[in-house]
């Protein structure tokens, strides 16, 4: 976003902007699904509470520890946290995709 963009580009070397702004854009993707799991005209299941759940989860893990990777110095032991959240949180989007896939196909009306 703006600020990774204007306000921390003289502090971020080429490989962390770009990280940063992949971060910013799973994390706007995610944002608008996890928006759509609370609007979906469906009735509530499991399915779609644990896509919901799972989108916000992946945002604070891959988004957030991208961030946190990028705002924090080599060595620092935090690193040894965030890098492993990473995945973790892509394994969440992914969790909070299938979710959502299977709650719409069981909260889907039938055509006759």
């Amino acid at each position: 976003g703006a600020f990774g963009a204007h306000a921390l580009r003289p502090h971020l070397n080429a490989h962390q902007q770009a990280s940063w702004q992949t971060a910013t854009i799973y994390h706007l993707v995610h944002s608008a699904a996890l928006l759509i799991t609370t609007t979906l005209p469906i009735a509530p299941s499991a399915a779609l509470t644990t896509s919901a759940w799972s989108f916000a989860t992946g945002i604070t893990l891959f988004s957030g520890s991208i961030y946190g990777l990028c705002l924090t110095k080599e060595g620092h032991p935090s690193r040894k946290i965030l890098g492993p959240a990473t995945p973790l949180g892509g394994l969440a989007f992914i969790a909070g995709w299938v979710a959502l896939a299977v709650a719409q196909r069981r909260g889907a009306p039938r055509l006759r």
